[in-house]
């Protein structure tokens, strides 16, 4: 599955539009991550346990989208992008999402 954030795919046109397709993970830090990363955050600095839980959601989410492109018969992915959403403290919905497309041959 080709997926780009970009518009189009050099020497592959577009056949066919099948519309947005998106994979949607919400993640909490964890009790143990949140109070090792709330304690380095009153330090400074990359907080990795909070950097590895982001990772984890948009691979997820991404994963998820690749999916529901499959499952429509999509070729490729253009206009990917990434959302997130702060529900509450310490939760967070991370969105992946782009067009569907069909590809010439």
């Amino acid at each position: 599955m080709i997926v780009t954030t970009g518009t189009e795919i050099e020497g592959r046109p577009v056949a066919e539009y099948l519309g947005v397709v998106r994979g949607i993970v919400v993640r909490a830090t964890g009790i143990g991550r949140g109070i090792v990363g709330g304690l380095k955050s009153i330090m400074g600095g990359n907080i990795e346990e909070w950097s590895h839980v982001c990772e984890q959601a948009r691979k997820e989410a991404f994963n998820r989208m690749v999916q529901h492109a499959h499952e429509i018969g999509a070729d490729a992915i253009i206009g990917m992008r990434y959302d997130a959403t702060e529900f509450s403290q310490g939760a967070t919905e991370v969105l992946a999402y782009g067009t569907a497309v069909r590809l010439r041959s």
